[in-house]
């Protein structure tokens, strides 16, 4: 096929991310500069978010078998692209300043490894072909390996990262052996091909229900549903701040979309035992995400936990499938990586690498507003959202799950959705009620009493005052959704 310039708009976000890889790569062989290269990380992604605008103009695109470009993509595009660049500035008060006290190795390629990861995340969500979805997820997850790993003195880092690795190879190698036995059967490669193919040929026979169950093993390891979740806790523990806050927004989106993708365009995966076995991944992931998340003691692992109840919830609008699910989708999965990126932000901003390990310890946030008031209350705003709590932009992601619940009537999956919610209002409410408690005589970790002039700050206190604000006038986000054309993607 011809590319021609509309392609080449089409693709503006991606090939700015990758240019924005070069550059970040040539300026840290050239002279390491902390600052210089987070600098060129944060302008690069702003660019690739102002492309979206003229992508916008020639939406739909196909851009090679592999890409499709659309508004679905680029709304998933922007979600991804919004949540690295909040992680990159979480990075740079993390790692801290240029002089004095600072991360004690190198700092500038953890900014490469998250462009590269962001990068791979744009190519997921425009994929409609299984290759496209493999180089994608690929580059997603590799570089995310190093970045788990980047805090290397503190042994949990290290151990974390190695069983990131180990697992998601695992993943990756059930998602190719599934991809192979559709081909096989179906002759075919894209989702919407697959899709016809299947649907052809009446019944799906057992070939072809095999490979999409061992390509939703692949996927459930990367989102970290139940039977699939044990790295989680670890991972989300062992990982640097920022890192987890990438992992458990940018990372899960693009996987996300690029199953609800696969899900709409190939309606004939979505029928049979297929569909049971969903239903009971989602059920048990929202049980088993909540009941373990009571039992923490620590705010990673329990945000851990948590996320694993939360693609539970997501799962119940997957299956509906109609009506209103995609475009609940959208909603959740907006307001899930407003109330996550805040959470890991606190956590980020009482953190320091280069004093043992972070401030995670629920032990070490009691009597936090007494000491720094309004850090308490960014946190207090994220976790009322986390639960879902009205006035909250969580409430309106969840409000939207139900609706597409209530309209495919998944009464069972509804009864687990409003069990978990209940059990998760209780240790939402415990971590708010340790910030206001009596201070103790001791506190190792601390924010800098100045944390609200830096750049960390700054954007913690935007995500703040816009997870209240969606919560009291979500009209601009739903407007965002249905404009974004996402029903397009029904056959």
């Amino acid at each position: 096929m011809q590319l021609t310039t509309q392609h080449f708009i089409a693709l503006l976000p991606l090939l700015i991310t990758s240019a924005t890889v070069v550059v970040v790569m040539l300026g840290i062989a050239w002279k390491r500069n902390h600052t210089l290269t987070f600098g060129l990380s944060v302008l690069g992604l702003n660019l690739a978010l102002l492309s979206l605008l003229p992508a916008l103009g020639v939406t739909p695109i196909e851009v090679t078998p592999l890409l499709l470009v659309d508004k679905f993509a680029c709304y998933y595009m922007a979600l991804v692209l919004a949540a690295t660049l909040a992680c990159v500035t979480l990075t740079h008060a993390y790692l801290g300043g240029e002089s004095g006290k600072g991360y004690p190795g190198n700092r500038e390629e953890l900014y490469l490894l998250m462009l590269l990861s962001a990068a791979g995340g744009l190519v997921l969500v425009s994929a409609q072909h299984l290759a496209g979805l493999f180089i994608g997820l690929e580059l997603l997850s590799v570089p995310t390996y190093g970045m788990i790993a980047y805090a290397f003195f503190n042994k949990r880092s290290l151990e974390a990262g190695i069983k990131y690795m180990v697992l998601s190879a695992a993943g990756s190698a059930f998602l190719l052996f599934g991809m192979a036995l559709l081909y096989a059967e179906s002759g075919n490669l894209t989702f919407a091909g697959i899709g016809a193919q299947l649907a052809a040929n009446g019944l799906p026979s057992m070939l072809a229900q095999l490979g999409v169950g061992m390509m939703l093993i692949g996927l459930a390891f990367k989102l970290s549903l139940v039977p699939f979740h044990l790295w989680t806790p670890d991972v989300y523990e062992g990982a640097p701040a920022p890192v987890a806050a990438f992992l458990a927004t940018a990372s899960k989106v693009a996987v996300f979309a690029v199953l609800l993708r696969l899900y709409q365009m190939s309606p004939a995966m979505a029928g049979g035992w297929l569909s049971d076995l969903l239903t009971l991944i989602a059920i048990a992931s929202i049980i088993f995400g909540n009941l373990l998340a009571l039992l923490q003691n620590n705010l990673k692992r329990l945000l851990g936990y948590s996320s694993i109840a939360h693609f539970g919830y997501l799962l119940v609008a997957l299956i509906a499938s109609k009506g209103l699910a995609v475009e609940a989708v959208g909603v959740y999965l907006a307001t899930y990586v407003l109330t996550s990126l805040g959470a890991f932000g606190v956590i980020t901003l009482m953190s320091t690498p280069y004093n043992g390990r972070d401030c995670d310890a629920l032990y070490e946030y009691r009597g936090l507003f007494w000491r720094r008031p309004y850090l308490t209350a960014v946190l207090t705003v994220m976790m009322l959202s986390l639960a879902g709590i009205p006035l909250t932009a969580g409430f309106i992601g969840k409000f939207y799950v139900v609706a597409a619940g209530v309209q495919s009537q998944q009464w069972w999956l509804l009864a687990a959705l409003v069990i978990g919610s209940a059990i998760g209002v209780f240790y939402y409410l415990r971590v708010m009620v340790t910030l206001f408690m009596a201070e103790p005589n001791m506190h190792r970790h601390d924010a800098p009493f100045d944390w609200a002039q830096r750049a960390g700050g700054i954007m913690l206190l935007v995500v703040a005052v816009l997870a209240f604000a969606l919560g009291v006038y979500p009209q601009p986000l739903l407007e965002l959704v249905q404009q974004a054309g996402l029903v397009a993607v029904l056959p």
